[in-house]
């Protein structure tokens, strides 16, 4: 029966070891808020919201990406959590986001892209957190530098900057 029950405390504190990261993503923020995600979510750490700090988006899973884009010149190194961890962490359902930016500039961009493509919430650019006047605090980056068939205006009017908000429909 000792046996059992040590067996049992053992997986217990493995199974805490092992855990999603996501889990943790959604402590309270503790640095300013960055994003905000409401919508269809299951996970919330706001009444009826996700907060999301920088801290608490680089540590979920990323992507590193060197791509030209038609909004800063030359080839730059955009780094950020990848859209369908940012959507894991928040127990995401919907089939849209409704991404909108500090300007309340908005597009609406299928759960699908985030799901399938390596799209990410740029939270660096060249190595440095991206400020507002970089098109931060985050910027959604599609993998131009793994499919050259995404540079297209399709892709880059879903390419928001200066993300504040998402909602999931």
């Amino acid at each position: 029966m000792k046996t059992a029950i040590r067996l049992a405390a053992g997986l217990a504190f493995a199974l805490t070891l092992v855990a999603p990261q996501a889990a943790l993503a959604l402590d309270a923020p503790k640095g300013p808020v960055v994003l905000t995600i409401t919508g269809a979510i299951s996970e919330t750490n706001a009444p009826d919201a996700a907060e999301f700090d920088l801290e608490m988006l680089e540590a979920l899973a990323g992507r590193v990406t060197e791509t030209e884009t038609p909004w800063i010149d030359g080839k730059r190194r955009f780094e950020g959590p990848l859209g369908r961890a940012v959507l894991d962490a928040v127990g995401a359902s919907g089939e849209t986001l409704n991404v909108v930016a500090l300007n309340d500039y908005a597009a609406e961009i299928p759960v699908e892209d985030f799901r399938t493509l390596d799209v990410i919430l740029a939270t660096r650019l060249d190595g440095k957190p991206m400020s507002v006047r970089e098109k931060g605090p985050l910027f959604v980056i599609y993998p131009f530098d793994a499919d050259s068939s995404l540079y297209n205006e399709k892709y880059f009017n879903r390419s928001v900057w200066q993300v504040a908000r998402i909602e999931v429909h």
